[in-house]
């Protein structure tokens, strides 16, 4: 089969723990033919097919020069048997232009994961309000005063933009209320910008649980991105440590009731994270964790995912996407 990752420049790729590098090799150890190109090479002309200027690749098996690359020409995107979009957020203006080519290469025959419409349904921040039964306190507002309110109430809070990735832009503000005035200003711009606040829950001290579904079932293992220091994130991207573990109870309750929703939804990977028993985002746009929990734990995540892949694209998905 052939396979067109739409990812970020291969370039910035760090193939020792990229997820997206991850599913490439399991892929191109099977014999599926694998193209990239990136969200700027998609373009649409009246009367043709959404088009990409894409790139085959070669594995080449190391680290450091990791692939060879053909010559870049245009192809149509329903000429490949799947278009996985793996462009990492933020899920920018540019990216929301690129779902609805994407959804437009659908109509020409495409197969695309995640689904593009689920994409832009689904806001990674956001999407949790959908599952209030699993979420801790939680508030989205534009209004200070609603913010102050807020914590007075739970008197220790964490505040975040809606648009953030990576644990940028993450404030926690105690009970003696310090800075919550001018980190609500930063974070809603005087009013003019929606953000999300929620209860600080203690149980991130073990970390920010990583969980990924993929076509509806659970990985068995997630990973406790562990705060290091004084920080207050677990995320990787902010020094966090990664240790991953089986999942517990409330883990699988909370994937087995999410995940066959969103994969009817068209959403085949997904990453859901968890502070201790709280859903606290879903992941949807470049879920990672893959090499990570592999390497700790001897469980395949990529070959997990590329199983499923290739029964969506043999067998049908079944996918119905909502009105």
């Amino acid at each position: 089969m052939k396979l067109l990752f739409v990812a970020d420049p291969l370039e910035v790729f760090k193939p020792y723990k990229d997820s997206t590098y991850a599913m490439m090799r399991e892929a191109a150890s099977r014999g599926h033919a694998i193209f990239a190109c990136e969200p700027a090479h998609l373009h649409w002309h009246r009367g043709a097919k959404v088009m990409a200027r894409v790139r085959g690749l070669s594995l080449t098996g190391s680290l450091e020069d990791w692939y060879d690359a053909s010559v870049p020409e245009q192809r149509a995107l329903a000429d490949f048997d799947a278009v996985l979009m793996r462009k990492d957020p933020p899920f920018d203006s540019e990216y929301f232009y690129a779902t609805h080519l994407l959804q437009r290469a659908e109509g020409d025959g495409a197969r695309v994961f995640n689904s593009p419409r689920a994409l832009r349904d689904h806001p990674e921040k956001l999407a949790i309000l959908e599952f209030p039964q699993f979420i801790g306190p939680t508030l989205v507002t534009r209004s200070a005063d609603d913010v102050r309110a807020f914590h007075a109430e739970h008197r220790d809070i964490i505040l975040k933009p809606l648009d953030g990735m990576g644990g940028m832009g993450i404030f926690r503000v105690g009970p003696d209320g310090l800075n919550l005035g001018s980190i609500t200003e930063t974070l809603n711009r005087h009013g003019t910008t929606t953000l999300m606040v929620q209860a600080y829950l203690r149980e991130i001290e073990q970390g920010d649980k990583r969980i990924l579904v993929i076509a509806g079932e659970p990985v068995p293992h997630s990973l406790a991105r562990i705060p290091q220091g004084s920080e207050i994130r677990g995320n990787l991207a902010a020094g966090g440590k990664g240790v991953a573990q089986p999942l517990s109870a409330r883990d699988a309750e909370i994937a087995r009731a999410l995940g066959p929703l969103l994969w009817q939804r068209g959403l085949l990977l997904v990453g859901l994270d968890v502070i201790g028993d709280s859903l606290t985002e879903i992941n949807v746009t470049s879920p990672t964790c893959f090499q990570e929990i592999t390497q700790q734990t001897g469980f395949d995540v990529a070959k997990m995912f590329v199983d499923a892949l290739e029964k969506a694209l043999v067998a049908g998905t079944g996918v119905v996407l909502r009105s």
